[in-house]
C-alpha cells in the first residue's frame, strides 16, 4: 500500500468513526419465530427505561391481540401513527416525520421486515429505521430469523415457503447490540396451544405447518448462529487483532446459472458476515457469453444477482476472457469492469491477488465454467496458483 493510499484509508476511517458517533444506537431482538417474546421484551425494556427517567416512546408496536403484550402497552407514550388509504381501506403506518419532530432519546419499533404501504417515504421499515438512526435517535427493534436475506435459501428448505419480506445482512451489521430471545421447541408449542401466539382457531393448522418441532429446532439453530456471528463481529470490531494476522477476504465466483449463482452469493455472504470480512463476487464472461451470444434471460439474471450481491455487502467485479473484445452489455453502474484475461484461471488469480483474497468460493462442478476446469489441466493450474498464494478453495453445494 502506497503512502497516499494509507492516508486515504486513514481519512476514510476517520469519517466512518465520525458518522458512527453522530448516528443513533441500534439494538435488535432476534427470535426463531413469532411468539417467542420479542415484542414483550421490548415493552418491558421501555417500562424500565421510563422508570429511570429516559425519554423513550413507541414508534410502532404490533401486539397481535396477545393479552400479555397488550397489558404491557398501558402507560407507555405513543407516537401517533400515520393514517392512509390504500385500495379503499384505511391503514396505519409508523409516522417517521413525527418521530423526527418529537426526537425522543429512544424509540421502540416492531416488525422490522415490514413492507410499507405504497407511497410511503421508504419501501421497507428497516429503511425507515436507518433514517431515524441517521437523525441521532436510538432504536430498539425486533425481527424473526426467517427475514434475514442471506439465509433465505435455508428458510425455504426448512419452512417450504419463500419469505418475501427480508432484511439485508448489511443492516444487521449496523447493530450495536443483538439479543436472541430463545425458547425451547416444547415451550413455544405450549404457548401456541395456550392461544398466546395465534387465535385458537388457527392453532391446529399452525401445528401441522410452521410449528413442527423439527422445524422449530432448525430455526432455533439459525437464530443462535446469527447472534453468535454478531458477537464475533463485535469482537472483531472492538478487540484489535494482532497486526500479523491476515484479514479474511472472500471471493465468490459465479456463472450465468441463476439459481446456483444465488446460492453461492448467499452462502459466501454468510461466511463473510461470520468473519466480519470484505467479500467480492466475480463473474467471468467467456466468449460463449459475449454480447451477441448470451441469452436475454441470462443477462437479466446476471443483473439481478449483481444487485443481490450488492445488497448483501459485496463488491461485484466482471472480468472477460480475451476473444473479439466485445463486452457484455450490462448497464449496471455499481459493478467494476476488470481488464481482460487470457483464461479463467488468470482472471481469478488477477482478482485474488489484487483484492488479497484468502478464500475462493465456487459452485459444484456441474456448472459449465467449472466443468471446463475439471476436465482439463486448467484446474491443476488453478490449484497450483491458490497453493502458492495461500488461498483456500471452498466448493459449495
Amino acid at each position: 500500500m502506497t503512502e497516499q493510499e494509507q492516508k486515504d484509508k486513514n481519512v476514510e476511517h476517520f469519517l466512518d468513526l465520525n458518522k458512527q458517533s453522530n448516528r443513533g444506537k441500534l439494538k435488535i431482538y432476534i427470535g426463531m419465530s413469532a411468539g417467542v417474546g420479542k415484542t414483550y421484551r421490548m415493552l418491558q425494556e421501555a417500562h424500565s427505561m421510563i422508570k429511570n427517567g429516559i425519554n423513550v416512546q413507541i414508534g410502532y408496536i404490533e401486539t397481535h391481540n396477545r393479552k400479555e403484550t397488550q397489558d404491557l402497552v398501558a402507560g407507555l407514550p405513543f407516537i401517533p401513527r400515520r393514517q392512509t388509504f390504500y385500495k379503499g381501506k384505511q391503514l396505519d403506518e409508523m409516522d417517521i416525520n413525527s418521530i423526527f419532530i418529537l426526537k425522543p432519546e429512544w424509540v421502540i419499533i416492531d416488525e422490522l421486515a415490514h413492507t410499507n404501504i405504497p407511497g410511503s417515504k421508504n419501501e421497507k421499515r428497516w429503511q425507515d429505521v436507518q433514517d431515524i438512526l441517521n437523525e441521532g435517535i436510538n432504536v430498539i427493534t425486533a425481527v424473526n430469523i426467517q427475514h434475514i436475506e442471506s439465509i433465505n435459501e435455508e428458510i425455504k428448505k426448512i419452512a417450504g415457503i419463500e419469505v418475501n419480506e427480508r432484511v439485508p445482512d448489511s443492516f444487521l451489521k449496523m447493530a450495536d447490540e443483538v439479543v436472541n430471545i430463545d425458547l425451547t421447541a416444547e415451550e413455544l408449542i405450549t404457548r401456541l396451544k395456550e392461544g398466546k401466539i395465534y387465535d385458537k382457531s388457527k392453532v391446529e393448522l399452525a401445528l401441522k405447518n410452521f410449528f413442527k418441532p423439527e422445524k422449530i429446532l432448525q430455526l432455533r439453530e439459525l437464530a443462535l448462529k446469527e447472534v453468535a456471528t454478531q458477537v464475533v463481529r463485535k469482537i472483531e470490531t472492538e478487540v484489535p487483532r494482532p497486526q500479523q494476522l491476515k484479514q479474511e477476504h472472500f471471493l465468490a465466483c459465479i456463472s450465468s446459472n441463476n439459481e446456483v449463482a444465488k446460492k453461492i452469493i448467499r452462502k459466501t455472504a454468510r461466511l463473510a458476515n461470520y468473519y466480519n470480512s470484505k467479500w467480492y463476487v466475480l463473474y467471468i464472461q467467456t466468449p460463449n457469453e459475449s454480447a451477441n451470444k448470451i441469452a436475454l434471460d441470462k443477462q437479466r439474471h446476471l443483473i439481478n444477482n449483481y444487485k443481490l450481491a450488492i445488497d448483501l455487502g459485496a463488491e461485484v467485479i466482471q472480468s472477460q476472457i480475451k476473444s473479439d473484445g466485445t463486452q457484455l452489455p450490462v448497464n449496471v453502474p455499481f459493478i467494476s469492469l476488470h481488464s481482460t484475461a487470457s483464461n479463467i484461471v488468470d482472471a481469478i488469480m488477477q482478482i485474488a491477488t489484487e483484492k488479497e483474497i484468502t478464500t475462493i468460493c465456487i459452485g459444484k462442478p456441474h456448472l459449465n465454467m467449472w466443468q471446463i476446469l475439471l476436465k482439463t489441466s486448467i484446474f491443476n493450474h488453478l490449484l497450483k496458483g491458490l497453493s502458492e498464494n495461500d488461498i483456500d478453495l471452498i466448493i459449495l453445494s
